[in-house]
């Protein structure tokens, strides 16, 4: 099953809304063959090992295991049911790391192999598999996609100067690890301060298995018509989310150009920034990356929204009580309070240090 886990991670980018999902095929010690979803609307990671079983071992499968991180499938979508496929091909034993939360397969997959009298084990290596499957269970289970915060910051907690300039705090490496983030995710959130002020082109260079919607927090409208995101349409789409005082003949220039405007009534940034969550849900993306100034992530930090971290940290100092942190808004009170990261990995990136992990639940506020 750890080998399933690491070959489902192959499928990052590539295959979203659908889950990544890792099956190995075994007799015994002997590893008989193994897959993992490679692509959306390809086939599933059970059908893919299960063809590359050598015809020698075929009529062996009775006494093997089929190991799969998430349950097989049960329904016809752009693939065959794997429930199915996994019955004909006579496989004695389906081990599971973890159930299925669409409605669509929810335990009938399980029900479905036991029926056909092959016996199924459920919940090896569960916590794993949960981990690598939490963005696929939150749009499922909540409509709303997975959201990262990424940052950059000197030793002293900096993300830019007194006087805003923030080029460059990370490394040429660091730089190159956030462009891998970017392709392989559905959305690039920035707020109109960052995109007045670094007119940002927000794309994956070179380009990963995503193209990432480039999304504008912009209340007023504000988003320049001859900067790089509004003049690289053909390039990746941008997505301008504005507020009820957006005036209706800007916006139309904005559709005009190509741009993708939602606007929303609430008042507020984080009940926008709701409004945009549940729609981008809508839209099946699964994971959103904020690259936002200290406002917008502060704003998403006092709400709770923010599930996974990744931080770059240089041995620079910058000094100033005026130079701002990768986090504004309220925050907290009290350090017990305070949120912590859980499945952390720290790594050096030349002279940087990059430390990722997941924001643990819940956030406590006073």
């Amino acid at each position: 099953m750890q080998r399933a886990c690491d070959l489902a991670l192959l499928g990052l980018g590539a295959v979203e809304p659908n889950p990544t999902v890792g099956c190995v095929i075994a007799l015994g010690d002997e590893v008989l063959a193994e897959g993992y979803h490679q692509q959306f609307g390809g086939p599933h990671a059970e059908l893919l090992a299960l063809k590359k079983v050598p015809s020698t071992h075929k009529n062996a499968l009775k006494q093997a295991s089929l190991y799969v991180t998430l349950e097989p499938c049960c329904h016809h979508g752009k693939t065959p049911p794997c429930v199915e496929a996994i019955i004909r091909s006579g496989v004695g034993r389906v081990v599971i790391a973890v159930r299925d939360p669409n409605p669509l397969v929810a335990g009938k997959g399980i029900r479905g192999l036991r029926d056909a009298g092959i016996v199924v084990d459920v919940g090896i290596a569960d916590n794993q598999a949960k981990q690598q499957l939490a963005p696929y269970f939150k749009l499922v289970e909540h409509g709303v996609p997975w959201v990262i915060a990424k940052w950059a910051m000197t030793l002293d907690g900096k993300v830019a100067t007194r006087n805003h300039d923030s080029k460059w705090i990370s490394s040429e490496a660091s730089r190159r690890i956030v462009h891998e983030l970017r392709g392989r995710v559905d959305g690039i959130v920035i707020g109109i301060g960052t995109a007045l002020a670094d007119d940002p082109l927000l794309t994956a260079r070179p380009p990963g298995p995503r193209t990432a919607t480039r999304i504008v927090l912009d209340s007023t409208a504000r988003l320049q018509m001859d900067g790089q995101l509004a003049r690289t349409i053909a390039a990746a789409p941008v997505l301008v989310v504005v507020g009820p005082k957006a005036r209706e003949n800007t916006l139309e220039k904005m559709r005009e150009a190509g741009l993708d405007v939602i606007c929303s009534t609430n008042p507020s940034p984080r009940e926008r920034f709701q409004d945009l969550l549940k729609e981008l849900g809508r839209r099946r993306m699964t994971n959103i990356l904020v690259e936002g100034g200290p406002t917008v992530v502060g704003t998403l930090f006092d709400a709770g929204f923010i599930d996974e971290v990744h931080a770059f940290i240089a041995p620079k100092l910058a000094g100033g009580v005026a130079a701002p942190t990768p986090i504004a808004g309220k925050g907290i009170s009290m350090m017990q309070y305070a949120s912590t990261l859980g499945r952390v990995v720290w790594q050096q990136i030349e002279q940087d240090f990059y430390l990722h992990g997941i924001v643990e639940k819940p956030i406590k506020f006073d």
